[in-house]
């Protein structure tokens, strides 16, 4: 009952603007979490999105890469602690538990993703981190603001204050089962199998281009030149968005941050904040068919 009083309580004294602030921010943090949390490839070595290759990609266009290549030796952790950070931040914000802190740490969180991962998005305003930082500092004072003569000066807890301590145990403990029950909800990563019918080669001649599933369950494209054919993955190199085909310019294009790829090329990153070229996927003609090898 107290402590629904407390999160009722954090609510009702403050206006529109900080609720509507405070749900945003806290839910997307929790979505983020979650995201993570329940995707079987951001914790497994070798995949894709594993926050390792992620770190990597980063780490050669930002300017704080001295930290940035020093977290992919320990990536595994780094991705826990980020996960649990997320799932602690929106956790936080939402209930009113620590509410200054979680904000501040939002805001650092928001800061240190806009220098590594949309530093280099071009215009800035297609980049969400930056947003996201200065929504962080608006709520920040608005709180402040709001709460007026009962705003502490220290928005860090009391730790001797066993209230709070114990406030801010419930959010850690309630963050670590979020993400063990996201974990479990997290989907078999397919084994890929050599010799899987993509297309008939009769219904798929020279200059064709088309989407499919590859063997590891990620979507792909599939390319037919005079030369031979050869496929790519259609997960952009930046922040994991689905790439569509530009037939005009013959680019995989990425509808998020604008990064561009050449499949002509290996997948080269022809434009935007991309920092790797697109993974490849082994096909063959064999037979009558198209085929992963």
């Amino acid at each position: 009952m107290m402590a629904r009083n407390l999160i009722a309580d954090s609510w009702r004294t403050q206006s529109w603007g900080t609720r509507i602030l405070r749900l945003m921010l806290g839910g997307t943090w929790l979505y983020g979490g979650w995201q993570k949390a329940t995707d079987p490839q951001f914790l497994n070595k070798g995949s894709a999105r594993y926050i390792g290759a992620q770190l990597t990609g980063f780490a050669k266009n930002s300017p704080i890469s001295f930290i940035l290549k020093h977290m992919i030796e320990r990536a595994t952790f780094v991705g826990w602690m980020i996960m649990l950070t997320e799932f602690a931040i929106g956790i936080a914000v939402l209930s009113g538990i620590a509410l200054q802190l979680a904000i501040m740490a939002g805001a650092f969180v928001s800061l240190n993703l806009w220098l590594s991962v949309t530093w280099h998005v071009n215009p800035y305003f297609l980049g969400s981190d930056s947003a996201y930082l200065v929504m962080w500092i608006a709520l920040f004072f608005l709180v402040r603001k709001e709460a007026g003569p009962r705003a502490p000066k220290n928005p860090i807890p009391n730790l001797a204050d066993r209230r709070h301590v114990v406030q801010m145990l419930a959010v850690g403990v309630t963050a670590v089962i979020a993400a063990v029950a996201g974990g479990g909800l997290k989907k078999s990563i397919a084994i890929p199998k050599t010799g899987q019918v993509i297309v008939k080669t009769a219904a798929f001649p020279a200059g064709s281009v088309m989407q499919f599933t590859a063997p590891d369950g990620n979507p792909a494209f599939l390319f037919r030149t005079n030369v031979g054919v050869f496929a790519y993955s259609a997960i952009c190199t930046h922040q994991g968005c689905s790439l569509g085909y530009n037939s005009s310019g013959k680019t995989l294009d990425c509808p998020c941050h604008g990064s561009t790829f050449d499949p002509a090329n290996g997948g080269k990153v022809l434009g935007g904040p991309a920092p790797t070229p697109l993974a490849k996927y082994n096909v063959a003609i064999s037979g009558d068919s198209i085929v992963t090898v």
